[in-house]
């Protein structure tokens, strides 16, 4: 083999080793960068369940403070009755609303874990079973309305 040749030869080894090198390196920055990106994605789904939480505790605040409202709204306009019925009807599902609302939060097991820490489970079944309790008392309130 010629000198020329040889220095050729040499030069390609060297060009392939340092590519070789380059790609093993972003290979790795690639693994990391999904790692990174999973780990993110378990986070905004944690985010998410907080956000549904949030639309169903404001649906069943909304619903309670309607069914209380009813009473008020609607008297002298229809009867009795579809006030109660309607009233009691609409606390139902506030209390509905407060129930789901816990089970839709505890329900998600997020995998891989998330970075971000969510909040204590006990913190919403107490917080909602008050508002359970509150429910159920509009609702007694309103069926002893005369």
């Amino acid at each position: 083999m010629t000198d020329s040749a040889q220095h050729r030869a040499e030069t390609t080894h060297t060009k392939l080793e340092h590519s070789a090198r380059v790609m093993k390196a972003s290979a790795v920055e690639q693994v990391d960068s999904a790692d990174h990106r999973t780990e993110l994605a378990a986070d905004r789904t944690v985010l998410a369940a907080e956000r549904t939480y949030a639309a169903w505790m404001r649906t069943g605040l909304a619903a309670l403070a309607s069914g209380i409202g009813a009473r008020a709204l609607l008297d002298g306009v229809v009867a009795d009755w579809l006030i109660v019925s309607t009233g009691c009807l609409i606390v139902l599902f506030g209390g509905f609303c407060f129930v789901t609302a816990v089970w839709r939060e505890l329900l998600p097991d997020i995998r891989p874990r998330p970075a971000m820490r969510r909040l204590p489970a006990w913190l919403f079944i107490s917080v909602n079973g008050f508002l359970v309790l509150v429910s159920i008392a509009a609702f007694v309130g309103l069926l002893t309305i005369d």
